[in-house]
């Protein structure tokens, strides 16, 4: 993912000025241990439920803690992990949160510095990609979703767990989180994962409080 441009630099989706950021708190949740535990308590399992399982597996966006990584080794039957994150500091934290994964008999993790619209990895060589609210922090969450696409085999799976615009683009957000411009809303998103060449199953999705969580799983269309 690329680095976050001020909200002063570009314009709303919407056509008008984003709401400035005044304070930039995104740290004190985003990598916060009661953040990491909602996410294997509520987010993980219900990923699992939808679905989601793979062998091979890709995390984009890791963090500070790796959660993806760790729901796809504990709920997704991952034993091949390669976890990215576009920042320094992230990728070294998130190495040492693992390590404890690392260390089990027949599970790999590596953890690298890369950006998840330019992954190192071939074509058609993961089983599963995992993003847990990656996306609506990436410049251009739709290349995000074209490279998922490149890296997932056919018949492999994407596991998605996302916020929309009704909550990234709400100003009270906004003046403590700071975001790239153009999110998207439930439908946009879904549409697009179609658009990647995923496959949008019935029944393997869900949105919840008013449209502002998106849970799905998609399988990569192809043969």
């Amino acid at each position: 993912m690329a680095a976050h441009p001020s909200p002063r630099e570009t314009g709303s989706p919407r056509g008008g000025q984003a709401p400035p950021t005044y304070l930039d708190a995104n740290r004190v949740w985003v990598d916060s241990r009661a953040r990491h535990e909602v996410g294997l308590r509520f987010e993980g399992p219900e990923l699992a439920r939808l679905g989601a399982r793979g062998e091979v597996c890709v995390e984009v966006g890791t963090g500070r803690r790796g959660l993806g990584t760790r729901c796809a080794v504990e709920l997704m039957g991952a034993r091949r992990v390669t976890a990215v994150d576009l920042h320094a500091a992230s990728v070294v934290s998130a190495r040492a949160a693992l390590a404890d994964l690392a260390a089990r008999p027949g599970v790999e993790v590596e953890v690298l510095e890369a950006d998840a619209a330019a992954l190192p990895l071939d074509g058609g060589s993961a089983d599963l990609l995992v993003s847990f609210h990656a996306l609506h922090h990436a410049d251009d969450w739709r290349a995000v979703l074209a490279e998922a696409a490149r890296v997932v085999r056919p018949g492999g799976q994407l596991a998605l767990t996302e916020m929309t615009s009704r909550v990234v683009d709400a100003p009270w957000l906004r003046a403590v989180s700071r975001h790239p411009e153009g999110r998207f809303s439930g439908d946009e998103l879904l549409e697009a994962v179609g658009a990647a060449g995923f496959a949008v199953q019935p029944g393997r999705t869900r949105r919840r409080a008013g449209d502002r969580l998106v849970q799905a799983v998609a399988t990569r269309e192809g043969s």
